[in-house]
């Protein structure tokens, strides 16, 4: 059966039940995901515009979208915050709020005409509680850490995602530095979502910023002792792509207790508490 899109991919992310301390993922792409837990539904890092460069189409339009409740962008790349995209889904879902980098969150609102009240300030570890979901920013190295030397703030960033008591950590675009895997020892992951097309000065040369190499990422999810590991990051554009069976195939020999599970377009996997 082939994963649902469009319209029907939000209408059974609206009615497919979520029990307190699970989370329900969709993966869009790239980086994107389709999230339900804490009673919300969640857009992280969509990106849902047309482009001729894209291997993989859009899994709905957000025209669509009329049930989102949060949107959230780790970074300021069009494929993570969606600057053709985010006017449409603050008109389609009207109660919606988008959490970004606080230091980027006035320029954001500025340009894609979504209300500055509307926005959410994401700050490496600021925990925000809306509700039944908490959210804690860890800074993410895109292929440098970037911090402003000024405010200390980051301009990309990572998400600990929690409701119910499950946890789960989307790096956003991010290679591994020292004292990543420290800020993320206090949680017991249930899954965490990490990018492997990894990086090359031929890649840093055409602009194309780097991220882990997929042995990075299985190192991560296995020294965190995450029960689940995804690999994302590696289907959307020529060149900077990755090999997920490689993923696999290392965490299942290196890191035997860790499951690893390879994201499906539009299909949706289930997270359990820990």
């Amino acid at each position: 059966m082939n994963a649902p899109r469009g319209a029907a991919l939000l209408q059974e992310a609206t009615l497919t039940p979520v029990d307190a301390g699970s989370f329900a993922l969709w993966w869009l792409g790239q980086h994107g995901f389709l999230i339900k837990a804490g009673g919300q539904l969640i857009c992280l890092d969509a990106y849902l515009s047309p482009n001729p460069r894209r291997l993989v189409p859009p899994a709905f339009s957000p025209q669509e979208a009329t049930g989102i409740d949060l949107v959230i962008g780790t970074h300021d790349h069009c494929d993570h915050i969606d600057r053709g995209a985010w006017p449409l889904l603050a008109q389609a879902s009207p109660g919606a709020r988008f959490a970004v980098p606080g230091m980027l969150k006035e320029k954001i609102s500025r340009e894609t005409d979504v209300p500055l009240h509307r926005f959410v300030e994401l700050d490496e570890g600021v925990r925000v509680d809306l509700g039944g979901l908490q959210i804690t920013p860890i800074a993410s190295a895109h292929e440098f850490l970037d911090q402003d030397p000024r405010t200390g703030r980051f301009p990309h960033l990572g998400v600990v995602l929690e409701a119910g008591g499950c946890a789960i950590y989307h790096s956003g675009d991010c290679c591994l530095y020292a004292g990543l895997e420290a800020k993320l020892k206090k949680w017991d992951f249930s899954a965490v979502l990490l990018p492997i097309n990894g990086r090359s000065g031929g890649q840093l040369r055409r602009g194309i910023i780097g991220n882990m190499t997929y042995q990075e990422a299985v190192d991560l999810a296995g020294s965190l002792g995450a029960k689940i590991a995804v690999p994302t990051h590696f289907d959307m554009f020529e060149g900077n792509t990755g090999d997920p069976e490689a993923f696999l195939d290392y965490l299942a020999v290196k890191y035997p207790t860790v499951m690893g599970k390879r994201p499906v377009h539009g299909e949706w996997m289930r997270i359990p508490p820990p």
